[in-house]
């Protein structure tokens, strides 16, 4: 027998109805916000995401899956949405559109991390991309989309931390102090942090080793080195959150660590996924367009996990699927009729079935049971003679005499809301 691979994980039929109300609200958010759905290629050219994730990251370094293309082209599965984005967004010159330029993206992506609950090799995100305005009421847009998009499917215990990177120049005046606070506290921080004080000091704060945590507990923030411009953007969009009733919390050690970024950092947690907490994160990454070969345009979007949102969703939020019906068809007559029927429901929008296997009445009822019909259509022979048949509810096995051919108009009509 061949397994799957390690980290990639089947979602069966009795899991599907929880993803497809999770995508639909996703969609369903998208537009109300005036974001389009994209979709890009599963697989990209390496250097996009060398150059857009940082070559010499985690996630480049260790977790991309790559491989060489016939010709000898290096290609990589692509281990996040915004980088194809950008490139596609550069590629059909969409900068020329006069409408603003808001994306959204729903599918799977891939890194090689070690699997754990809510998180594997293949997993799957809901992302947004926002192109083309500085404006902080656009970073307020994007996380007030994010925030109504998981309170709507009711996850538990939700907190909106946010942070600003400053501009460029704020983070080159900041970086020196922290640096030299990180050598004091050297010895206290695991290798990876101490590997990352020369290469990449931002990400220091970001370590969730506890030992790191609290070596760096009074690290000098950044907020605090920011400049009247920037300062003014953060104080906007943390405005403009208050304004539409959005909690939010300030946490100085949320960072990104590439050049890229600025301004506007945040990220959802939830107590519910215990230590990797994180729900979705987001922020402004107004240099990558030009990173990536296009004009300088300013930038934002956010990411949300829909392994991570699937783990959390309660139950009660998932809606009833509506009546579904089984044709019991039995006999000569009974089963030619039987398929005409289930046509004509299925026509009429009806979700109807049967089991071609069963031949008595006895076996279709059995079967109409454990396939959670809530209807069953009787249809013998005798049936067929008369020209009506018993409906039964089976959950309280009442039955109904209803003509044949008003069959599919009576359970469109049960099918309608009330």
């Amino acid at each position: 027998m061949i397994k799957g691979i390690k980290g990639v994980k089947d979602i069966l039929p009795e899991d599907s109805a929880r993803w497809r109300f999770i995508e639909n609200a996703a969609r369903r958010w998208g537009d109300c916000y005036g974001f389009r759905e994209i979709r890009i290629p599963i697989f990209e050219l390496t250097t996009l995401f060398a150059r857009s994730i940082g070559a010499t990251t985690d996630i480049v370094e260790k977790e991309m899956y790559t491989f060489p293309d016939r010709d000898g082209t290096s290609l990589t599965l692509r281990p996040e949405g915004t980088a194809g984005t950008v490139r596609a967004f550069i590629e059909h010159n969409r900068g020329a559109d006069p409408i603003p330029q808001k994306y959204f993206y729903l599918g799977p992506m891939f890194r090689h991390e070690r699997p754990q609950a809510g998180r594997l090799r293949q997993f799957h995100q809901f992302g947004v991309e926002y192109f083309g305005t500085q404006d902080p009421r656009a970073d307020v847009e994007v996380i007030s989309l994010l925030w109504r998009f998981l309170s709507d499917l009711a996850l538990p215990a939700l907190t909106l931390e946010i942070n600003s990177l400053g501009s460029s120049s704020d983070r080159a005046a900041y970086l020196p102090v922290l640096v030299a606070f990180l050598k004091k506290k050297a010895g206290q921080l695991c290798e990876n942090c101490r590997r990352r004080i020369d290469t990449n000091p931002l990400r220091v704060l970001d370590c969730k080793v506890p030992e790191c945590r609290m070596a760096t507990e009074d690290a000098p923030q950044l907020v605090a080195h920011l400049s009247p411009e920037a300062k003014d953007h953060f104080d906007r969009v943390l405005t403009g959150l208050t304004a539409l009733g959005i909690p939010h919390h300030l946490n100085p050690r949320l960072v990104r660590g590439l050049d890229y970024y600025c301004f506007t950092a945040f990220e959802i947690t939830s107590s519910h996924l215990g230590a990797q907490n994180a729900v979705g994160a987001g922020g402004r990454y107004d240099g990558l367009v030009e990173v990536l070969g296009g004009s300088p345009t300013p930038a934002i979007g956010f990411a949300t996990g829909l392994e991570r949102i699937s783990l959390m969703l309660p139950d009660q939020r998932l809606p009833d699927a509506g009546p579904s019906v089984y044709v019991a068809a039995f006999g000569a007559e009974g089963s030619r009729a039987g398929v005409i029927l289930l046509d004509e429901l299925r026509r009429a929008g009806v979700p109807a079935q049967s089991d071609y296997r069963s031949t008595t009445l006895k076996a279709h009822l059995r079967q109409a049971d454990r396939s959670h019909c809530l209807y069953a259509i009787l249809l013998g022979d005798d049936e067929i003679q008369r020209g009506s048949a018993p409906v039964r509810n089976m959950l309280t096995k009442e039955q109904q005499d209803i003509a044949l051919p008003d069959l599919p108009h009576y359970f469109h009509q049960l099918q309608a809301p009330s």
